[in-house]
Order: C-alpha cells, then sequence, then structure tokens
C-alpha cells in the first residue's frame, strides 16, 4: 500500500506545486506563477491533479480538457520519490478523468531533450508524434 494518495489541488496547494516543479528540475514558462495556477482552478478545478505524502506534495499533472482533446502538462515527482509509481497514478487518473469528460485523443507536452520524461511516456503507452511542430506565443 503506497503511502501516498491521489487527490485534486486545492489553492492552498500552488506555492507547493511551484516548489515541487523546480525540485523536479522542470523547465519553467511564463504560466508556472501562483495567478497562473489560479487561473487554471478557476476554469477546472480538477485539471490538477496531485499526489500527496503526509503533509506534503510529492506528484503533480496537469490534465485538462478544452471540450475537443485531453491534454497533460507539468508530470513531475519529487526527485526523491521517483520509481515509486506515482508518475503512473498520476497519469492514469489524468486517463480517467479526461475519458469520463468525453476525450477520445490524449496528447503530453514532453521537452525535446528529455529523454527520461519521453522514455516514461512511451512506456505509458504514447507515440511520439513527428509530423507535428508546436508553435507558442507569450
Amino acid at each position: 500500500m503506497p503511502d501516498w494518495r491521489i487527490r485534486s489541488a486545492t489553492e492552498s496547494d500552488l506555492a507547493s506545486v511551484l516548489r515541487l516543479w523546480e525540485l523536479a528540475d522542470a523547465l519553467p514558462t511564463v504560466s508556472d506563477t501562483q495567478a497562473g495556477l489560479t487561473c487554471l482552478l478557476g476554469c477546472d478545478r480538477e485539471a490538477l491533479v496531485l499526489a500527496q505524502s503526509a503533509e506534503a506534495v510529492v506528484g503533480s499533472l496537469i490534465a485538462a480538457w478544452d471540450g475537443w482533446r485531453g491534454s497533460f502538462y507539468r508530470l513531475a515527482v519529487h526527485p526523491e520519490r521517483r520509481r515509486d509509481g506515482i508518475a503512473t497514478a498520476l497519469l492514469r487518473e489524468g486517463e480517467r478523468r479526461l475519458r469520463e469528460r468525453g476525450a477520445i485523443r490524449l496528447t503530453a507536452i514532453v521537452a525535446e531533450g528529455d529523454a527520461t520524461a519521453q522514455a516514461f511516456w512511451r512506456a505509458a503507452g504514447y507515440q511520439r508524434q513527428h509530423d507535428r511542430t508546436r508553435f507558442v506565443s507569450s
């Protein structure tokens, strides 16, 4: 039995999530702020999925639904808790939530140079899409 549980984030978790992302060496983006996460929860209270052990947030995943496609962002696990099954549990819960809302296609944004993350997604049954390039504006 794991010593952690999966749950939805609340606004009181946001500072802990941002700290987790720093500890997990997640590449920062312009939306990685308290205000950005507050906005996310304002749009979808279920989008930010957490793994919690005792009083500490040890994993996170954003599972976003835009009404057409489900997308995953910011899968992160505390470095001392890796290989405990947390990432897989977060992903499966995110998949369940998105499928429940009607998502047929699920996508994950994964850093190009992060071989560990890419290996995780492949092992989880996802395939890299080679015929698309992502364009962003900030």
